[in-house]
């Protein structure tokens, strides 16, 4: 039996109803519309949700990719003032319109990659004058472009040069967050999400917890970097806040994953960050096993140079061995709920926003099944109704 889905992108962009081709028509046989696509022996997905991101920044650090082929870790090429600090000294220097239209230029690719929803974080600022910059690109790419954002105060991805952790976390609590919510009340800025990277050597746990508490305050829901490179006991701490999700968690305990389970905190992985940095898998099908809502991420950002929710579903799949379906649940509807957005977005439901994605291939598989072939596999990308990539590439399978 065919199905079907209807959409009005001139009132709401909602999805308008859902069902057997013959009841839709039938339905809607008295009304007009701007545009018909013939899916025939195609597929119709929801838009891909990418739960983890760090778009906004300048200053790549391709060079790193060989200190990391040679051996070195992500701690070492960190503590050599590398890493996230070689990016925040570019970041810091480079203009708020230079930096939206990099920001631009990687959302567009995302998009004709299948991407309809991404979070998108700061965090290569670490003084308040560049993370909000960095909020504000965001805001203007939520207002101006078409694709949908959940953004994140990352203010917290590091501790800055010529402060320790105490004084970096008291600037965030005292300055940095009323700061926000300031902005927030008079419309500049909202942010969605509060993001620590919770880790040995950057914040601790007590740091961690002062700081989402207070995000938590003023209204932010929690979503933050855990248990990646050592074992924190940042899982049981997300549960404990209410924390809507908490990311990597390579390195969760036992503890974590149960009470991550009974709190419905989301589990965002990110395969492409330990296939980069050949750390060891999150343990997605235990998480699976015990209840845990798995989500995905492309965790996009200088370290991990990828676009493609596609190519993060077939790593999941590989790696972490996720089947198929779990990894496009994991993609779709669990990294909506990641966001706190699945009222809204990652299912075809009536009602929730009209975001698509057109497979050419009888088969929804392909997707995964061809690592990297979304490129000639992906026709349409719609968002609210509206065809925002069309791709004349497309050969399909």
């Amino acid at each position: 039996m065919l199905f079907c889905c209807l959409f009005a992108a001139h009132r709401d962009g909602c999805i308008k109803a859902v069902g057997p081709v013959d009841a839709i028509r039938r339905q809607f046989s008295e009304t007009s519309f701007e545009k018909i696509i013939d899916c025939s022996g195609k597929c119709v997905l929801p838009g891909l949700v990418d739960a983890h991101t760090h778009p906004v920044w300048a200053g790549d650090r391709v060079h790193e990719f060989a200190m990391k082929l040679a051996g070195a870790s992500y701690m070492d090429i960190h503590q050599a003032g590398g890493g996230i600090h070689f990016t925040v000294e570019h970041t810091q220097k480079t203009s708020e319109e230079e930096l939206f239209n990099t920001f631009k230029h990687r959302l567009l690719r995302m998009i004709r990659a299948g991407t309809t929803l991404v979070e998108c974080k700061s965090g290569y600022g670490l003084n308040l004058e560049t993370e909000l910059k960095m909020l504000r690109v965001i805001e203007r790419a939520k207002r101006s472009l078409d694709i949908s954002i959940s953004s994140t105060y990352c203010g917290a991805h590091s501790v800055p040069k010529g402060k320790n952790v105490t004084e970096a976390t008291d600037d965030i609590i005292n300055n940095h967050l009323p700061k926000l919510k300031e902005l927030d009340l008079s419309g500049e800025i909202h942010v969605n999400n509060i993001d620590v990277f919770c880790e040995k050597g950057v914040f601790d746990l007590n740091s961690t917890r002062r700081i989402l508490q207070a995000g938590k305050d003023i209204g932010l829901q929690i979503n933050f970097h855990g248990d990646e490179l050592h074992p924190m006991k940042a899982a049981e701490l997300g549960a404990e806040l209410g924390a809507q999700a908490i990311s990597h968690l390579e390195e969760i305990s036992d503890e974590g994953i149960a009470a991550m389970a009974k709190a419905k905190c989301a589990a965002v992985l990110l395969p492409t960050t330990a296939y980069m940095l050949r750390l060891k898998q999150p343990q997605a099908r235990k998480m699976l096993q015990e209840g845990v809502i798995v989500a995905l991420g492309s965790d996009f950002n200088p370290n991990a140079y990828c676009f493609s929710m596609p190519m993060v579903m077939h790593l999941a799949c590989v790696n972490m061995k996720m089947s198929m379906n779990e990894a496009l649940a994991a993609a779709t509807i669990n990294a909506a709920y990641a966001l706190g957005r699945s009222h809204t977005h990652g299912s075809i439901e009536t009602g929730k926003q009209g975001d698509f994605i057109v497979v050419n291939s009888s088969r929804w598989e392909h997707l995964i099944y061809q690592f990297g072939g979304h490129q000639e596999l992906i026709e349409y990308v719609i968002v609210k109704g509206k065809v925002v990539y069309k791709n004349e590439r497309v050969t399909g399978y």
